[in-house]
């Protein structure tokens, strides 16, 4: 038997509780993983809350973030004691998660965990740190460089958006981010930021074309954020998109797209090929700077997993949330 958080519907009222599991009622998977550390990122606290139809088949178990060491494995690339990450492919919403001290993983959606890094420095970037690189990386893949101009992060006290404030800032950018939480201007400073707005000046309805501020955004909000962040930026510039915090609609229109020469460049990281995956997260052992993840941290045993996505859903997390399985 092992712990593990369990979600489920019973004639349509949901329930969430932290159970006694049977390993034989794990799902299929070629690798029987112990999980050390988790973390909960926005779509762990809609599952976890059921504020959204993040779940999709019952019950499940969630976590979409995990990092551990193989148990027993009949995949031909893990052997027992190997480290590991997980991040994504559906996990935490088709297939069984991490929020457990056991999971059943195929192989194949395991990135060997960098040697820099133990499990919970790894968990405190999770899918938000390996999100913010892949923004990173699309940000100088469209050809932006440090000098070229302001590159604004918002939610930059969120998961995603601190990590990239960190990385953005050590790649020699100067960063500016947008939060709610002006209290927080010290700590998103410590991470590099060089100057705070408040995200108010984003979040409503905007023209569509504004003045030109931004070589490029790294965007986690969506709706208006996401569309005046657009309107501002430079011609030639890009945004790339990760996230919608504050909605999933995108009110503007396609102005800034043809007048301006913006690229709106989507990031997905629940999907992305091996290679992508492992190439984000060489960077990352590159580039992060550990002092700075524990800036970011905030620790919490399994069992406050449920009291963590319920602060997260009401907008009081600052950082990233790492769970000790």
């Amino acid at each position: 038997m092992f712990k593990a958080w369990l979600l489920s519907k019973d004639e349509g009222k949901f329930h969430a509780a932290l159970r006694d599991v049977d390993e034989q009622d794990l799902p299929d998977g070629d690798v029987l993983v112990q999980v050390l550390h988790s973390s909960i990122n926005y779509k762990d606290a809609l599952a976890l809350t059921d504020s959204a139809p993040v779940v999709r088949r019952w019950p499940m178990v969630p976590g979409i973030d995990g990092a551990g060491v193989v148990l027993r494995s009949s995949h031909p690339g893990w052997k027992p004691g190997d480290r590991w990450i997980l991040n994504g492919w559906g996990v935490g919403e088709t297939h069984w998660g991490c929020l457990a001290q056991r999971a059943s993983l195929q192989g194949d959606w395991l990135v060997p965990l960098p040697e820099c890094f133990d499990t919970r420095q790894a968990m405190i970037l999770g899918t938000a740190g390996y999100t913010a690189m892949l923004c990173v990386q699309a940000v100088a893949r469209h050809g932006v460089a440090a000098g070229d101009g302001d590159v604004l992060v918002t939610g930059a006290t969120g998961g995603v958006g601190s990590v990239a404030v960190g990385l953005l800032a050590r790649r020699g950018y100067r960063v500016v981010a947008a939060t709610g939480k002006p209290a927080e201007a010290a700590y998103l400073d410590a991470l590099g930021a060089a100057e705070v707005i408040d995200r108010a000046t984003l979040s409503g309805p905007g023209k569509p074309l504004q003045k030109e501020r931004w070589a490029a955004v790294v965007d986690s909000a969506g709706s208006h954020i996401l569309a005046n962040a657009c309107a501002q930026t430079r011609w030639g510039g890009v945004v790339a998109a990760c996230g919608l915090a504050q909605g999933m609609d995108f009110p503007t229109t396609v102005a800034p797209f043809i007048l301006r020469n913006v690229t709106l460049s989507g990031v997905d990281s629940v999907m992305q090929p091996m290679a992508a995956r492992q190439a984000a997260w060489a960077a990352l052992a590159r580039e992060v700077d550990t002092a700075q993840l524990e800036r970011m941290a905030h620790d919490l045993p399994l069992s406050e997993a449920l009291a963590a996505a319920t602060r997260i859903m009401a907008g009081q997390a600052l950082g990233r949330t790492v769970v000790s399985v």
